[in-house]
């Protein structure tokens, strides 16, 4: 299954799994449930996810390297500082809280499986296929950065 490997924009698939969340929520509405204060929870978790991938293009643009996620290869330097320091995939990160928001708002059990869906695919395709990149090109300082900071948390 390598020929899906850094193929898709992490925002397309994220914006497909929020169109397959509607759909089964819109397809079986018998399994919404109440979520208390949902709307508030689904916009703190929006905003919070828009921060928290802005905070990761500016440290990409600060480091002058690509925020392209398709194309690895051209990156120009290593991010460890700023939200690197926390998660190696701020970018990511914020759009499975943008899709946790939308999920929340949905109030759907079957929303909330695609969160676990694209993080799968986000892992395999993209996330895999972009640290074999970085560690044949950053050697054993993406190792140790690897070592030391968690993919998503």
């Amino acid at each position: 299954m390598r020929f899906l490997e850094l193929k898709v924009p992490p925002p397309v698939v994220a914006l497909f799994m929020a169109g397959l969340s509607w759909l089964t929520s819109a397809a079986l509405p018998s399994l919404g449930f109440v979520l208390p204060h949902r709307s508030a929870l689904a916009l703190g978790s929006v905003v919070a996810g828009v921060g928290v991938a802005l905070l990761g293009v500016a440290s990409f643009r600060r480091a002058r390297t690509t925020v392209n996620p398709l194309k690895p290869e051209n990156s120009s330097a290593l991010v460890r500082s700023g939200i690197y320091r926390y998660t190696r995939n701020p970018m990511y990160l914020g759009l499975l809280l943008v899709l946790f928001g939308w999920a929340s708002f949905l109030a759907n059990p079957l929303a909330f499986v695609f969160l676990a869906a694209f993080i799968l695919y986000l892992n395999r395709f993209q996330i895999e296929p972009e640290e074999r990149v970085l560690a044949s090109k950053f050697g054993q300082e993406f190792t140790a950065y690897r070592t030391s900071v968690r993919r998503w948390l």
